[in-house]
C-alpha cells in the first residue's frame, strides 16, 4: 500500500471508528504565530496561564512529537437528540448546560478512538511515531482542522462545516509519515455577523478573536474565581458553558444529530431544576457527574455558577431559602449568594419590598430592646 492508498484507507478506518470526517495536513502553522502572540499579549487568555507558558509551541506540532510530518485531524459530532435549546434557555428556573457536556466526557472517547486509528496504521506500516491529542496539549487544533479540510474558522473562532455546522469535537493524531495532504477549507462566513452581535457578553472582540475573560464558557468552566458582576446578569441560567454563538449561526441549521449514544443527555441532568441541583452535596455532585466533563470544575464552582443562575431565576421563596441555606460555606460562594439574593428581592413588587423592610426594621427594634447585649 503506497502513501496515497494509505491516506484513503485512514479515512475509511476513521469513519469506521466513529469519526464523521478525517483530513490530513502538514505541520506548518507559522502564519498563525503572530496572531497567537497578539492574543496572548492582549491577555485574552485570562487565567489560563498554561497558554502563555507554552507560547509558540502551540503553533509547532513537531515540538510535541519529534519527527512529526503530518497531522490527521478528525471530527466527531456531538449534537444530542431533543437538544431543547429554546425551551431550556427560556425556563429561568432550569439550568442550561452547554450541549457538548450533556453526556460522557468526550476526551476519553475521542482519544480512545484516535489511539485505535494509530494502531491500525501501525499494523499496516510497522512501527512508526504517533501520538493522539484531544484538547489535552498546547496545539492549535482549529487551524490544523482548517488545513486538513474539516472546515473553516468562523467569526466565533470555532470550526464550521457547510454541511454540518459546528456541533462537533476535534482530535488530532500526530504522525511521522509523509502522507499526501488535503485541500484546506475556505472561509464561507461572508458578511454574516450573527455570532458577534448575539454574544451575551460581547466576548467576540473582532473576527475570529474571543476575549476569554468575557466569555461565559470561560467564566463558568475555566475560571474559578469571583465572576465579575457585569457578567452575572448576561449569564442568565447558563451554569456550564454557552452555545449562543453556535445557536444563531445559519450553518448550524444543517447540523447532524450525533451517532454516539455517549453524547446523549445523561439522566442526572434530564430535569435540570436549579434549586434541586443547588442542594446537591459534594458526594451527590461527584456521583451525578461521574464520567462527565462537568466533574472537573468541582463542587464549589458548580455551586457558584448555580448561585448566579438563581439570582437570575424567577422570584420565589424556594429560591431564597436555597440560597440562604448555603450562606457561610465559603467566601467565594457567599459573594455570589449575596448578589443572587439581592437580585431576587429586586424582583418583588414595591408593596412586598416595603412589607419585608418593615418586618426587618421591627425585628431590629425587638433585638435592640430585648437583647441589647447581643444587638
Amino acid at each position: 500500500m503506497n502513501n496515497e492508498q494509505l491516506a484513503q484507507q485512514i479515512k475509511i478506518w476513521g469513519k469506521e471508528l466513529g469519526f464523521q470526517k478525517v483530513g490530513i495536513c502538514d505541520v506548518d502553522l507559522s502564519e498563525h504565530e503572530a496572531a497567537l502572540q497578539k492574543w496572548l499579549d492582549a491577555g485574552y487568555h485570562g487565567s489560563m496561564d498554561w497558554m502563555a507558558r507554552h507560547g509558540m509551541m502551540r503553533a509547532r506540532p513537531s515540538e510535541l512529537l519529534a519527527g512529526t510530518m503530518r497531522v490527521i485531524s478528525v471530527r466527531m459530532d456531538y449534537l444530542p437528540p431533543e437538544a431543547q435549546f429554546a425551551s431550556n434557555l427560556a425556563n429561568k428556573n432550569h439550568a442550561y448546560i452547554s450541549r457538548y457536556a450533556l453526556g460522557r466526557d468526550y476526551h476519553k472517547l475521542v482519544r480512545k478512538q484516535l489511539s485505535k486509528l494509530g494502531k491500525l496504521i501501525e499494523q499496516e506500516v510497522g512501527q512508526y511515531g504517533y501520538r493522539p491529542f484531544v484538547d489535552s496539549a498546547p496545539i492549535l487544533e482549529r487551524p490544523l482542522a482548517q488545513k486538513a479540510g474539516l472546515g473553516w474558522t468562523g467569526k466565533h473562532s470555532l470550526i464550521l462545516d457547510k454541511e454540518c455546522g459546528s456541533w462537533f469535537f476535534l482530535g488530532e493524531l500526530l504522525i511521522d509519515l509523509p502522507l499526501p495532504v488535503d485541500e484546506p477549507s475556505t472561509d464561507q462566513c461572508g458578511k454574516c455577523t450573527a455570532c458577534i452581535t448575539s454574544c451575551p457578553t460581547q466576548a467576540i472582540v473582532e473576527d475570529k478573536v474571543v476575549d476569554a475573560r468575557r466569555c461565559i464558557s470561560y467564566l463558568t468552566i475555566e475560571f474559578n474565581g469571583v465572576i465579575p458582576e457585569e457578567f452575572r446578569k448576561p449569564i442568565g441560567n447558563r451554569i456550564y458553558g454557552c452555545d449562543d454563538c453556535q445557536l444563531v449561526c445559519p450553518w448550524n441549521r444543517y447540523a447532524d444529530i450525533t451517532e454516539q449514544r455517549d453524547f446523549h443527555r445523561r439522566e442526572s441532568v434530564s430535569n435540570p431544576d436549579l434549586v434541586a441541583m443547588f442542594y446537591w452535596d459534594e458526594v451527590t455532585f461527584l456521583k451525578a457527574m461521574e464520567g462527565s466533563a462537568i466533574r472537573r470544575i468541582g463542587h464549589l464552582q458548580w455551586l457558584r455558577n448555580i448561585a448566579v443562575a438563581l439570582g437570575n431565576a424567577e422570584y420565589s421563596q424556594r429560591v431564597i431559602d436555597a440560597l440562604e441555606t448555603r450562606q457561610g460555606e465559603s467566601k467565594l460562594l457567599d459573594e455570589h449568594i449575596e448578589w443572587a439574593l439581592a437580585q431576587q428581592l429586586n424582583q418583588l413588587p414595591i408593596e412586598d419590598k416595603i412589607s419585608i423592610e418593615t418586618k426587618k426594621k421591627r425585628l431590629i427594634r425587638i433585638i435592640e430592646k430585648g437583647l441589647p447585649r447581643d444587638a
